[in-house]
Formats: structure tokens, sequence, C-alpha cells
């Protein structure tokens, strides 16, 4: 087998069994399509719906590609090291009873240990579009417009605020200024951005500060957050059009920003109504939003 040349800090790690200091390699925070090869003989290791925010400070994958990673028993009693299968490359640790996702399962990887290969991008992907809302509870939001027709993924997380990499403690208890949110990918020729803002502010309320429900806090605010200064425009005429309707008793209170940064959350909380539909909150909170969407909203759903 023939390998890549490595400089002295990668020897280090993949040779000589060390560790990147955490919060500084570069799939860190990097959620990018495509697959982590080892750095050393580009052997296939993860692919990036594998990988998640742990907020450890190294990038984590809740299980790898089969047969290309083999664990070892680590003296310490802490985790199993893990080395790449093909050339026998120190890679990091696993971890497992964490409940971090339901894998149960954290691969603990070196970013030095890796290399990205990006997706290629299809036609399809390339013509997407991106909208960001929050509307209270991200479980509730997501779970609506996953069902919509043109809906190409729902990514829960958060944004809004000042703090960098926030986790769901930081943003629940208020130290973030960050909302719960949802990225919404979404294909124009099927579904429009007028739509999205139809359904958005038919499903939450758009008059309470801070406030959804029994929901309380800023994370829980009325937010667009729009990428560009055509969705500002049809965000502001749609919220014009409404108070002018009069349909409201008191007054319209969504935050309209500029999207900066988006943090996707822990990889725990996607698809959160459909792993729980059982749950209370799910069957008292999410269930009912959903028949108002499907009542509401029944020609723009998948089928």
């Amino acid at each position: 087998m023939i390998y890549n040349e490595l400089n002295p800090e990668e020897e280090r790690i993949m040779l000589h069994k060390g560790t990147e200091a955490p919060f500084s390699g570069e799939y860190d925070n990097f959620f990018q399509a495509g697959t982590y090869l080892c750095r050393r003989c580009n052997t296939p290791l993860y692919e990036s719906k594998d990988k998640f925010e742990a907020h450890c400070g190294w990038p984590s994958f809740d299980q790898e590609i089969p047969g290309r990673v083999i664990r070892h028993h680590d003296h310490d009693g802490l985790g199993a090291e893990i080395t790449c299968a093909a050339c026998g490359a120190h890679l990091g640790h696993v971890f497992v009873g964490e409940k971090m996702t339901p894998q149960d399962m954290r691969h603990c990887v070196n970013s030095l240990a890796l290399r990205f290969a990006p997706a290629r991008p299809s036609e399809k992907s390339l013509a997407l579009k991106s909208a960001v809302f929050g509307g209270g509870c991200f479980w509730c939001t997501e779970a609506i417009f996953q069902r919509l027709k043109g809906v190409h993924q729902v990514i829960s997380g958060y944004a809004g605020g000042q703090v960098a990499n926030p986790s769901y403690e930081e943003v629940s208890r208020g130290q973030s200024g960050h909302a719960e949110v949802i990225k919404i990918e979404y294909d124009p020729t099927e579904l429009s951005y007028e739509t999205l803002l139809e359904i958005f502010f038919a499903l939450h309320d758009l008059t309470t500060i801070n406030q959804q429900g029994n929901d309380y806090g800023e994370q829980y605010r009325s937010i667009i957050l729009y990428v560009d200064a055509a969705q500002k425009k049809m965000a502001e005429d749609y919220i014009q059009k409404l108070t002018k309707e009069k349909i409201y008793t008191k007054a319209i209170v969504t935050e309209l920003k500029p999207l900066t940064d988006f943090y996707p959350a822990e990889k725990y909380h996607s698809d959160y109504f459909e792993r729980n539909a059982g749950l209370p909150y799910c069957r008292l909170v999410i269930a009912p939003k959903i028949r108002k969407l499907e009542e509401k909203f029944a020609s723009a759903l998948k089928a």
C-alpha cells in the first residue's frame, strides 16, 4: 500500500497515538456533505450524515463505514482506541453509553487523521434554496416542515444570537441570544418562499414575546432569518398584509434579522417527533400542530 506523506504533527497523531488540542481541528465545526478519508491511506472511514455536534472539541461520528475502523482495548478503560482498518493509523477513540444519538456511539476522531472529500452536488441540490425560521421548540417546527412537498431536508439548530457553537444547555439557559430555529432546504420549483411564510405564520403564535404555549424563553421567540434581500422584502410584505387584515388582536412581534451564522443542533434533536411520537410532549403539543397543517395545507403535503 502506498501511503501519503505526513507532516510531523500528523505523524505524532497517526503513528504515535497523539491527540490534537480540542476545538483546534478543521473538521470540528464542519458539516458539509461528503466522506471523511484516512489521511494516511485515503480509505473512506465516515460519511457526513453520521457526523454530529458533540461539543467535545473533536469531530464526532455515531457510526463508521462498515469494516473500515478497528477498535482496540484501551488501558485507561474510558474508551476503545480506533485505528484505520487498512493501514493501522491511529484515529482517536470510541465511547458508548453517552446517549448523545440513537446509536449511542461516539467516534471521537482527530481532524488531522482525516481528509474530507466533498460530495458532488447534483443539479437538483444546486437548485435548492434555504429558509430559516424560529417559531418555538424546533421539535415542532421540524416535524411540520418535513411534511411539505419540495422540502429536501430540515435541520434543527441555533441562530440569531452572539455565541459561537452554542450547546442546547446554553441556549436553554438564555446565555447565547440564539433562538431554536430550523433551516429548510427546499426546491423553489415545487415550493415557494411565500408558501413557507404562510405556513410558518399559521402554525405558531406570532404575537407572544419569547413564548410559545407553555414554552418560555428567548430561545422560543418568533423569528425569521432572511438569507437575501428578496426574502426580507417578502417577509416584510407578509407581516404588513397580516397587520392590515387585523386578524390578530395583538401586535405581531416576529423578529426579522439577516442570517449570519447557523449552528446545527446536537444530533439527538433530529427527527425527534418521528422517533418519540408516543411521548406526552409529542402527543399533546406537536401532533395537534401536524393535524392543523394537514387540515389547512393538505395540497402542500408530500404524498
